[in-house]
């Protein structure tokens, strides 16, 4: 059974850092790409940052740039998401997701979320369960 599992969430105030992982069973992840979801209260699901399967591009959203940085621990089939200086509206359930379809070079790359928005969403089979965040003084 493919699975990912998400922890590392909680409670911080603004400005500070948490650090998220994401735990691969039943396949390696890195043969795919891997993004960081988030969903806030009362809105849609948003794509938040991917990084390809040989862990030498990413993608983002410009709101987390600077801020979020997501790397690969093959050792540990995990992809990480190191998260700093918080913002209020950094809060949500954030999903960690993997993705086989867009093949380039030798590897899986990422979908550009700032161009397709909520349309990168199908291009990820494979989702965990969710942590939560909340950003809040």
């Amino acid at each position: 059974q493919l699975s990912l599992v998400e922890s590392g969430g909680g409670l911080v105030e603004p400005g500070g850092s948490l650090r998220l992982s994401c735990a691969a069973s039943g396949f390696n992840s890195n043969h795919y790409a891997v993004g960081w979801f988030r969903q806030a209260p009362g809105k849609e699901r948003e794509g938040v940052i991917c990084i390809n399967s040989i862990g030498t591009s990413t993608e983002r959203i410009d709101s987390v740039a600077g801020r979020f940085t997501i790397s690969r621990d093959d050792a540990k089939n995990t992809v990480n998401l190191q998260m700093n200086n918080l913002k209020v509206e950094d809060t949500g359930v954030y999903y960690c997701a993997a993705s086989a379809v867009r093949y380039w070079s030798g590897n899986f790359v990422c979908p550009p979320f700032e161009v397709i928005g909520r349309a990168a969403e199908a291009e990820f089979s494979i989702w965990g369960l969710g942590t939560q965040v909340t950003v809040s003084s």
